[in-house]
């Protein structure tokens, strides 16, 4: 059974950081990109960061770029996000996601809230 679970959310005032962490078990992990996704009120789904298999190659949105870190570790089966100097508008909740590199698989965790507020 895949399982993809997200840890770290939590409320946090403008300015400061939060790092989330997503536990995985029921697949390959080394073998998948993963990503992190969020979706703010009213908003859809977006794609925040991703990570290739190894690590090597990360890409960002635009609105993260130079504040928000991801990184894996393949021995423990664990994708984070560190994310710093957070705005209110990284409000949302954050989607930890596993896609095969020719998108066969495609895997979801629940969610973790993220709320930026004074």
């Amino acid at each position: 059974q895949v399982q993809l679970v997200e840890s770290g959310g939590g409320l946090v005032h403008p300015g400061g950081s939060l790092r989330l962490s997503c536990a995985t078990s029921g697949f390959t992990f080394s073998t998948f990109p993963m990503g992190w996704y969020r979706q703010g009120p009213g908003k859809e789904r977006e794609l925040v960061a991703v990570i290739s298999s190894g690590g090597s190659n990360t890409n960002y949105a635009d609105s993260v770029k130079g504040r928000f870190t991801i990184s894996r570790d393949n021995a423990k089966k664990t994708v984070s996000l560190q994310m710093s100097s957070l705005k209110p508008e990284d409000t949302a909740v954050y989607y930890c996601n596993a896609r095969s590199y020719d998108g066969t698989f495609v895997y979801w965790g629940q969610g973790t809230q993220v709320t930026v507020s004074s």
